[in-house]
């Protein structure tokens, strides 16, 4: 898989741009500020639905536009898909697939793959957990596209029982009245009904996101071992809120722990009894404490959390070993990988191997880093890369070179 095509209309700084790309390395180089990241951030953007830098959508459009558009043409085999979304101001974005009628934003997810390497990776070690559930949420989309569906829903079951038991909490500090009491049985009443949704839908994100630590851990350890020269050993586990309440400790699950917490019957019921061991406490703050929101996907190296022990090159290994990892279960083989995951959609099984991207990535890295990093991913169909200075790219990853200067991009 790689993109041949780039178009932009009303992208970030781009009032227009059409940029042809080659398979093997495309390198973007031009001073900071001139639009390099703009290029990749938009390819990025059609594979995910999301920018690396930025939580929503607005930055995306032009200063003084009310729209931008995105269009790649995405190379699979001997078949080419063109793929275009229009981001619009306070508007649902629409997409079109080979030109024809516009459909979902989300239904083009799966036409592109890309894994994302740049210097925001360093918040998936000493960042926050909201960071990692993404990084693993993004990875399942890329994976089996449906799950897309699946995460919104939970997301709009959350807010609606959030908005309910902030209501429920203010109706049982007003409780006195006989209104009052109706209202605040009421709401339980209903709030029984969302708990079910909620552990429906959190017990499908749980499996899944523990099938794919289970998958990514050998990966990740064998990558942090390939990039860095330290001995310690890097581990994955996922760590879930369910038995965190009201004085436990939160279990990591991981392969360790057995199948059950891949079937989702079981975590289904767990997470239900969970729901009901909190409500008390959910009641009394207003939040909901239980579910895959609440969950983190843990670091740790030589047995010590990354976060907070990790020193400053450590953690930028343990960041790419992340991304690299993720590289190679999307680029494995369902059928022949005992380690792919059993929630693979076959579907991307074939010439999808992902687009790799390295933004801006080896300012960042010493000069052995830099040159592992290249050599793990020269191999990769297409690599886009973007640099301030041509020095900074190691020579191996010899290809297409790009000038970038403000608007403009021409090739070398």
């Amino acid at each position: 898989m790689y993109v041949s095509h780039l178009s932009l209309l009303d992208f970030r700084s781009y009032e227009s741009a059409d940029v042809e790309l080659e398979p093997g390395v495309n390198a973007f180089v031009g001073r900071n500020g001139r639009g390099k990241t703009n290029l990749v951030e938009a390819i990025g953007y059609v594979a995910t639905l999301g920018s690396h830098r930025v939580a929503t959508d607005a930055p995306l459009i032009r200063a003084g536009a009310d729209r931008a558009i995105v269009r790649t043409r995405v190379v699979r085999g001997d078949r080419a898909s063109t793929v275009e979304l229009e981001i619009t101001q306070g508007k649902a974005n629409r997409a079109r697939i080979n030109r024809g009628q516009a459909v979902r934003a989300r239904d083009v997810l799966g036409l592109l793959r890309t894994v994302l390497f740049a210097p925001e990776d360093l918040a998936l070690v000493k960042g926050e957990p909201d960071g990692r559930r993404r990084f693993m949420d993004q990875l399942l989309v890329l994976m089996m596209p449906r799950v897309s569906a699946v995460l919104s829903d939970y997301e709009r079951v959350l807010r609606q029982r959030s908005a309910l038991l902030k209501s429920a909490r203010a109706s049982r500090r007003a409780s006195g009245s006989a209104r009052a009491e109706s209202a605040a049985a009421a709401e339980l009443a209903t709030l029984d009904v969302w708990d079910a949704r909620l552990a429906e839908l959190g017990a499908e994100i749980l499996s899944l996101r523990v099938q794919l630590v289970n998958a990514l851990r050998p990966a990740v350890a064998a990558a942090y071992e390939q990039v860095s020269d330290a001995d310690a050993h890097a581990e994955i586990t996922y760590r879930s809120s369910l038995t965190a309440l009201p004085t436990g400790h939160p279990p990591e699950l991981s392969t360790g722990s057995g199948d059950n917490f891949a079937d989702v019957g079981h975590l289904r019921d767990l997470l239900s009894e969970a729901l009901v061991t909190a409500r008390p406490q959910e009641l009394e703050r207003g939040v909901s404490l239980v579910g895959p929101h609440r969950d983190d996907l843990v670091l740790t190296l030589g047995g010590l959390p990354a976060k907070g022990y990790a020193s400053h090159g450590e953690s930028w290994s343990f960041a790419l070993a992340l991304r690299l990892a993720s590289f190679r279960l999307l680029g494995g083989d369902p059928q022949n990988s005992a380690d792919s995951p059993a929630f693979w959609d076959p579907e991307l099984g074939t010439d999808a191997d992902p687009v790799l991207i390295l933004d801006d990535v080896f300012a960042e890295l010493d000069v052995r880093r830099r040159q592992r990093l290249a050599d793990l991913v020269l191999p990769a169909r297409q690599v886009l890369v973007t640099a301030a200075v041509p020095e900074d790219i190691p020579t191996t990853l010899d290809g297409v070179r790009f000038h970038v200067e403000p608007g403009t991009v021409t090739r070398d």
